[in-house]
This record gives C-alpha cells, structure tokens and sequence, in this order.
C-alpha cells in the first residue's frame, strides 16, 4: 500500500500510535494492508475465523457474542489482536454497522511489528488492560 497522507493523518489521531513521529507513522502505514467491508458484513466469526488485526479507519463495527450485541467499534479502536496473539479463533463476530474502511496486518506479523515498535505494544497492552477492565465484574 503506498503512503498516503489521509491514512497517515488518521492514525496520527489514534491513540496506539500517539508516541509516534511523522516519519515512523509512514513506515507504520507501509506495513499494513487497507480493506474495505459493506454495512452487515461480518470481519471475523466467532469460533471459526480470524486472520489479523485490524485497526478502524472509518466506520463502525459491532462485537457480538453468541448473537448479543456487546459493544460498538469506532475509528481508531481495533480487533481481531487476541485471535492473532493466543493463536485462536475470535472470540466474538465483527460486523460492519457502517461501511467500513480498515488497517489489517496478518496475524503471522504481529509479534514481529510489536516487538519492532515497543511504544504501540505498551499502547496495545494498555488497551486490553481497559478491555478487562470494562468486562470485569468484580464481586463484592
């Protein structure tokens, strides 16, 4: 995918690549492939598939577990990290409410580009930590 300054601009926003300069967010947009998904379109589906992580450009996505909608995904959120990091099938389907433009790095790159980038992988963490955080419930 060649650079192009609107996807630079947008993940310039998002706050897995805040720590980033102009220069590394280029080379961030180098690495990753763009895909494009039409309203009710399922991303990933619980269970059965998963192939990479992906990162909302525009649009929005539903999580849905066992046919609940859960949570709504917007730009600059991202899914599909644990499928790729445990090595498993999702957890939950994704599906496209809005047409939906995307980020998506193959699941067999992600430990490389963590590792190489230790800031987005500090920005990732920090970002299940608030997941577990949210879905936790604590008893009393």
């Amino acid at each position: 995918m060649a650079v192009r300054d609107d996807v630079v601009n947008a993940i310039a926003a998002f706050s897995l690549f805040a720590d980033l300069s102009g220069p590394q967010l280029e080379e961030v947009a180098h690495l990753f492939d763009e895909s494009f998904f039409g309203q009710g379109e399922r991303i990933l589906r619980q269970g059965v598939s998963g192939s990479g992580f992906y990162i909302i450009l525009e649009g929005t996505a539903g999580i849905r577990v066992d046919n609940v909608d859960r949570s709504t995904l917007k730009a600059g959120d991202y899914f599909g990290e644990i499928s790729c990091l445990l090595g498993e099938v999702p957890v939950a389907d994704i599906v496209a409410q809005t047409p939906l433009r995307c980020l998506v790095l193959p699941a067999a790159q992600l430990e490389g580009f963590l590792t190489a980038h230790p800031r987005i992988m500090y920005r990732l963490l920090q970002g299940e930590a608030r997941k577990l955080k949210n879905t936790t419930k604590w008893l009393s």
